[in-house]
């Protein structure tokens, strides 16, 4: 008998001079033991998770061009959730916002109240499923290479990747998941009988909800947040940035990119002047209004038809 440590653990593998095994069953044993040894000593290789560090990325102009939940809504309205003018109306709505260049309580109150009535009464698995679907669509080829590239980084060196945005925590799911990356955490609407209430479950996750968030996973995950990194285009995720060790602008607004230079933080563009033309309305979109105010213009206008 021969004893080998193995991926931190011992096994006992009987190894014989081939001339002593007796039979093919035996010889078959024997390569079978050998294989396995070899598999757990190809896992030993693989680097090793560093389970006190992650990483969290913004979605929305940091991961994918433009807004996901335009995206996702845009997706909807061919399938005639809704009508193409009401999205049209949202981002204009947006545009005004973005150029404004702060956020109106009002309207992200009037968002929060909003957000996801157009999928009131639905089963969240239909919802999902279309998600997965609009993803395919609309969004996989928005994906900005570079910042996929510093996700998979990470990933590689061991440690796990969320994404944290305002948009659905469903949505966010299965960006993350066709990402490869570790789970998402996102805008958590009220769930009654698997179908969505119209309700939301606390706030929009944006500004300083997602520090909170981010906090509040550290703790359930053991992360050393000193040891984490945060990526993101917007000031409007400073709390975000400055719960971490290290933060990272990408594709920074021009708030964002002045605080970077303040504080010493790298900055990554990805931007081209061609891409930026490609985007077009869904580039402007703003992260605190995006995940919540598509729903709250639909449901207003569906309130004043209602009336009239």
């Amino acid at each position: 008998m021969e004893i080998a440590p193995i991926a931190g653990r011992a096994y006992r593998v009987r190894v014989l001079p081939w001339h002593r095994v007796d039979n093919r069953a035996e010889r078959a044993v024997v390569a079978g033991a050998a294989s396995a040894a070899a598999a757990e000593v190809e896992a030993a290789l693989e680097v090793p998770p560093d389970p006190s560090a992650a990483a969290f990325f913004d979605v929305d102009n940091t991961m994918m061009m433009g807004a996901s939940i335009f995206h996702f809504a845009r997706g909807l309205a061919a399938r005639k959730y809704f009508t193409w003018r009401d999205l049209a109306a949202f981002g204009w709505q947006q545009v005004k916002f973005r150029a404004g260049g702060k956020e109106n309580h009002d309207d992200i109150h009037a968002a929060r109240e909003g957000a996801l009535a157009f999928v009131a009464g639905k089963p969240v698995d239909e919802i999902v499923a279309l998600a997965e679907e609009i993803y395919d669509e609309e969004m996989a080829e928005r994906i900005w290479p570079g910042t996929h590239a510093l996700a998979k980084l990470h990933l590689d060196a061991g440690q796990r990747v969320w994404l944290v945005t305002a948009t659905p925590v469903e949505l966010a799911s299965v960006i993350a998941h066709r990402l490869g990356l570790t789970g998402a955490l996102g805008t958590v609407a009220e769930i009654e009988d698997g179908a969505y209430t119209g309700r939301l479950m606390g706030e929009i996750l944006h500004g300083p909800a997602k520090a909170e968030a981010v906090r509040a996973l550290a703790v359930r995950e053991g992360l050393d947040l000193a040891r984490c990194t945060a990526y993101s285009d917007s000031a409007n995720d400073l709390p975000m940035l400055s719960a971490v060790g290290t933060a990272v602008a990408i594709n920074p607004d021009s708030s964002l990119r002045a605080q970077a230079r303040q504080h010493g933080w790298q900055v990554r563009d990805f931007r081209t002047g061609r891409k930026a033309a490609k985007i077009g309305i869904p580039s402007v979109l703003g992260a605190g209004v995006a995940a919540g105010a598509v729903v709250g213009t639909i449901a207003a206008r569906r309130r004043l038809r209602a009336r009239g």
